[in-house]
């Protein structure tokens, strides 16, 4: 992701980010089944999910720490 994106996801709410990572899982499931099938186009997709995943977990992690000290 770009910096600006990281920005954005920043000022998201928790809600948003929590449905943006199970939108995430859920394309994630499928490319592993298309990629178990034969079907997938782009794997390099997988690494990018999971990419964006563990991005915006640790932009949730943030917050929470971020609330904590406060």
């Amino acid at each position: 992701m770009k910096q600006r994106e990281l920005q954005e996801l920043r000022n998201s709410s928790p809600e948003e980010l929590s449905l943006k990572v199970r939108d995430l899982k859920g394309e994630l499931f499928n490319l592993r089944f298309q990629l178990a099938t034969g079907q997938l186009e782009n794997p390099m997709r997988i690494k990018q999910v999971k990419k964006s995943i563990a991005q915006i977990k640790t932009v949730i992690r943030e917050a929470e720490l971020k609330a904590l000290q406060q």
